[in-house]
């Protein structure tokens, strides 16, 4: 293995321990080129995409962080008349290497559910944020992490002002909401949201709150919701990841600097992709 990937793999594995992903998931080192290039340049992205590997070419990225795996499902073939496949094939015949790091960022404390949370809030200690679910923990029994969010406010806010904090926290403009029956539902305060970043619906039903914040729920999903008093805010599957980005890329840098990088390494950049965006639109 390349000693740049290498060095990015174990900084990666601290950031986000590999046993905090879901049993489901496929994480970690993807694609490992055969021909590694010799830049020491990280492209950061949600989505691995065709525009999303040439910008990674032209910045001459070796390695790509892709929080979703772009190899989830098993594989009985890899070809070029496939348009995602291809760039897998690209990536290893152009000296790119990929790395998936997806729900044991989730998972993990200072996480992309721990980043989803912090923007309910005006101010940190506005409230508290635990883990919604069962508690993960390290071989040394260390709490790492857990399943979902569960955000508690000291002070209960409308579900207007929550959803106005939300677009905020996620620059967008609008968002999905389905408010419990009764009219006078959307006056009432509310004071602790379950979160699940991206697909929370199977994470979320059944969990005790006045407000289930994902990005996607299934229709029947949100309907089941709904009917057992809860609020539901659907913000676009990646809208809810995509914003943590800058956060792992200061991460990132400062631990390749701080415990990988010797005489070997020089100019090491972690970049975040300006191709990859949500792939739906507003009309």
């Amino acid at each position: 293995m390349a000693l740049f990937l290498k060095a990015v793999c174990r900084t990666m594995e601290r950031i986000a321990p590999l046993r905090l992903a879901e049993k489901w998931d496929n994480v970690g080192l993807l694609i490992e080129s055969p021909v590694p290039r010799t830049t020491n340049r990280v492209m950061l992205t949600i989505d691995l995409t065709p525009e999303v590997l040439a910008e990674s070419l032209k910045a001459e990225a070796s390695v790509i962080v892709s929080y979703h795996p772009p190899i989830f499902q098993a594989l009985k073939s890899l070809t070029l008349s496939n348009p995602l496949q291809a760039s897998l094939l690209r990536c290893a015949a152009e000296g790119i290497s990929v790395y998936s790091p997806h729900t044991s960022l989730d998972s993990v404390w200072g996480g992309v559910n721990d980043w989803l949370g912090e923007g309910l809030m005006e101010h940190k200690d506005d409230g508290e944020i635990q883990a919604l679910k069962g508690i993960k923990q390290s071989p040394s029994g260390d709490d790492e992490g857990g399943e979902g969010r569960l955000v508690v406010l000291k002070t209960p806010v409308s579900i207007d002002i929550l959803a106005g904090r939300i677009k905020r926290h996620l620059g967008l403009s609008h968002l999905q909401a389905s408010y419990t029956a009764g009219a006078l539902s959307r006056l009432a305060p509310v004071s602790t949201i379950a979160i699940c970043a991206g697909s929370g619906g199977s994470m979320l039903l059944g969990s005790v709150a006045d407000v289930y914040l994902t990005g996607e729920m299934g229709h029947h999903e949100v309907l089941a919701a709904v009917a057992a008093g809860k609020h539901v805010i659907l913000c676009g599957h990646t809208n809810t990841e995509r914003g943590y980005l800058p956060t792992l890329a200061s991460k990132l840098q400062e631990e390749l600097q701080r415990h990988e990088l010797d005489s070997d390494f020089k100019d090491v950049q972690v970049l975040i992709s300006k191709s990859d965006v949500h792939p739906l639109h507003i009309v």
